[in-house]
C-alpha cells in the first residue's frame, strides 16, 4: 500500500494515516483497497444498497483515478454506503460522461476501534490499457470537518484531477 498525505489546508481531526493501493487477485478480478489509521471521528456512510449515485466527494468517499498515456482518464468513486460513480474525462476535468462498468463495483468496508478497511472489487477490464493511477480519499470527521488526501497535491485548493496526483504506476493485465 502506498501512504497518502493530506491537503495542508485541510487537516484531519483524528485520522493518522490513509493508505491505498490496486491488486490484481485473480484473472479478470482488480481490487481497489483502503485503509484508514485513527477513524474515532469519521463519518462512515452505513450500506444504503449498491448502485450509482453522484456527488459521493460530499462526505466519505474513496476514489481511484486511472490515466492513459493520451491524457485522457477514468474516475472511480466508493462509498460504504455501497455506492459508487464512474466517469471517463478526455483531458484535464474536461469531457466527462458516466462509464458502465463490466461489472457493478462491490465495496466491502470493516472497521474496528482504530482502522477502517474498504476493499472494491471491480472488473480488471475497467483498467485495461490504463498505465497510471492516482490514490484519493475525502474524508469526513465529526462537525462536518473534511480532510482531503491524495498521493501529492498542489495549489491551495485540493485537485485530485490534477496530472500531479497521478503518480503510481497501474500494471494492470490484460482482460482474459
Amino acid at each position: 500500500m502506498v501512504p497518502l498525505i493530506p491537503h495542508p489546508s485541510h487537516p484531519p481531526l483524528a485520522v493518522r494515516a490513509v493508505e491505498a493501493e490496486v491488486i490484481f487477485p485473480k484473472p479478470g478480478l482488480a481490487m481497489a483497497r483502503y485503509r484508514i489509521d485513527g477513524i474515532a471521528e469519521l463519518v462512515v456512510p452505513e450500506f444504503s444498497g449498491r448502485g450509482r449515485q453522484d456527488e459521493l466527494w460530499q462526505t466519505t468517499c474513496f476514489e481511484l483515478f486511472a490515466k492513459n498515456d493520451d491524457g485522457t482518464y477514468r474516475e472511480f468513486n466508493f462509498a460504504t454506503s455501497g455506492r459508487w460513480a464512474i466517469y471517463d474525462f478526455d483531458g484535464y476535468r474536461a469531457g466527462m460522461r458516466d462509464f458502465d462498468p463490466t461489472a457493478i463495483p462491490e465495496i466491502v468496508a470493516q472497521s474496528g476501534d482504530r482502522l477502517l478497511t474498504v476493499n472494491v472489487t471491480l472488473s480488471a477490464q475497467d483498467l485495461a490499457g490504463f498505465t497510471m493511477a492516482g490514490f484519493s480519499v475525502v474524508l469526513e470527521e465529526q462537525g462536518g470537518q473534511k480532510s482531503f488526501w491524495a498521493l501529492a497535491h498542489t495549489g491551495e485548493k485540493p485537485d485530485f484531477h490534477n496530472a500531479a496526483c497521478f503518480t503510481a504506476r497501474l500494471e494492470a493485465p490484460a482482460p482474459p
